[in-house]
């Protein structure tokens, strides 16, 4: 298993290479629900199929990252039911992600299906670029974030306008968290134990969710 890289300091990257590091820390962890985004279909537990990317081809390498800030569960998932997972950079703490080597074309189609918009169209990405930060729409995963670099690439993610802080939370349902448990333990190799105290111990899970209840679904799963 690969240890778990933070990205480095942001700075230049090489001009035309076409390439970003997604860093996901939700249900994309998980190559198999990241394969609905890409070449579309609907995934596994989900409500509702994904178009699809322009380009459905795989990502040509994937890595465990840790984010700096906080995961958290808020809003209503109309494809999982129960709150969505959203990642505070400006709060404390590491956020473990699945970092996929993507084209710009892949990660703006991606990204234009979170925000439940139709792909095709590439993504002005100077200002994330220059500034760590762009914030596209008022909505979820409306924001795109870029922590720093990896391998001398840019790494980006998406997220909320708003801080952990001040929005209400909303308890993930039995689907999620099982998809993002098992996305926890087949990209980072982490037990079902320790995956599960981690998600039970996040903000809109916690006190709603204990880390038995969250193994127990990997159980029924297995």
């Amino acid at each position: 298993m690969t240890v778990p890289r933070r990205p480095g300091p942001a700075g230049a990257h090489p001009a035309g290479t076409g390439l970003v590091w997604y860093a996901a820390y939700g249900s994309n962890m998980h190559r198999e629900r990241l394969a609905s985004y890409l070449a579309g279909g609907r995934p596994p537990g989900g409500a509702r199929a994904c178009p699809g990317c322009r380009d459905g081809r795989p990502p040509g390498r994937s890595l465990p990252v840790v984010l700096p800030g906080l995961l958290y569960f808020a809003t209503e998932s109309p494809v999982w039911t129960g709150g969505r997972a959203f990642h505070d950079p400006d709060a404390d703490g590491g956020t473990p992600a699945q970092a996929h080597l993507l084209t710009v074309s892949q990660f703006s189609d991606i990204a234009a299906q979170e925000m439940y918009r139709e792909p095709g169209a590439d993504l002005d990405l100077s200002e994330v670029l220059a500034r760590g930060r762009a914030r596209l729409g008022p909505g979820r995963y409306e924001t795109l974030v870029c922590p720093g670099l990896l391998d001398g690439l840019p790494v980006l993610t998406f997220t909320a306008p708003w801080r952990s802080g001040e929005v209400e939370k909303v308890p993930p349902s039995a689907a999620y968290l099982r998809h993002l448990a098992s996305g926890l333990t087949v990209s980072r190799g982490w037990s079902a134990d320790r995956a599960a105290r981690f998600l039970a111990g996040r903000p809109g899970a916690e006190g709603h969710w204990t880390p038995g209840a969250v193994a127990a679904l990997l159980e029924r799963a297995g």
